[in-house]
């Protein structure tokens, strides 16, 4: 998302229809990740084998989910998505995503972590979302259900599960998407830079190339900059309120579990 908002040469959060929800969580994420060490991500990304399966993977997913949205193929994309959350999300075979219990996020904690000024921006614009289908999309195809490595999670990745399972188990939401993807070209230059812009990294990671990886991560790293200490001082507050909502859901879990017995 960071190479795709440079290579359009983009500050999000100035953008309205960047700015609310979900929104507000890709941009916080991006910027957390930026504001790091290059070489903490590439040593991830690059000594992990499996790393290397699941972002060529990722690739994959996300260009042949643009593809359907460009070809007009509803049906197939509809298909496909609603397989990929049933696969990831859906604990009890009742098709309605209900893997996790309650949402790690909810409406009013997504709106509380914004960069931008959602009182200018008028009312969030609908997006396809291509990112986060991406997510599921590519977590369906290997076989990976979330929920089963949560013991091991990075604050990152809960964020990440957090606003994916929220558009996946939100059935008006996804079915939104899934129109818009086929009917508003709004972020079809976006999602150009984006499909690019996973390609491209897949590519520097199945290389291998430590330098290549620096010089690109540097060069998207050095256009954010400047906000990288509102970003972070917004970031951490949204991780503690994904902890302590964690928290609580273990703390309630626990109290039913010691009532039943």
């Amino acid at each position: 998302m960071g190479t795709a908002w440079a290579a359009n040469k983009q500050f999000p959060w100035e953008i309205p229809r960047y700015i609310g929800g979900i929104e507000n969580v890709k941009i916080n994420i991006t910027l957390r990740i930026y504001s790091n060490k290059w070489h903490v991500y590439a040593g991830l990304a690059i000594l992990n084998p499996s790393a290397k399966k699941q972002i060529k993977q990722y690739a994959e997913s996300v260009t042949e989910l643009f593809k359907l949205m460009l070809g007009g193929h509803r049906e197939e994309l509809a298909k496909r998505i609603y397989t990929a959350r049933n696969a990831v999300f859906d604990r009890m075979g009742n098709g309605i995503g209900t893997h996790g219990g309650e949402l790690l996020l909810e409406d009013e904690l997504l709106d509380q972590f914004s960069l931008g000024r959602k009182e200018d921006s008028g009312k969030t614009m609908k997006n396809n979302h291509l990112s986060l289908l991406a997510i599921v999309d590519s977590w369906w195809k290997l076989g990976i259900v979330p929920y089963d490595h949560m013991i091991c999670s990075t604050p990152l990745f809960r964020l990440w599960l957090g606003i994916t399972e929220y558009l996946f188990r939100k059935p008006d939401l996804l079915e939104q998407v899934i129109d818009t993807a086929i009917n508003d070209n709004t972020f079809r230059a976006d999602d150009l830079e984006f499909t690019f812009a996973a390609r491209d990294w897949s590519q520097r990671v199945d290389f291998g190339n430590m330098d290549s990886y620096q010089e690109k991560f540097e060069a998207i790293q050095n256009y954010f900059a400047p906000r990288f200490p509102e970003a972070t001082r917004v970031g951490n507050e949204m991780i503690s309120t994904i902890e302590n909502s964690l928290d609580s859901r273990r703390l309630a879990r626990q109290k039913s579990l010691d009532t039943h017995t």
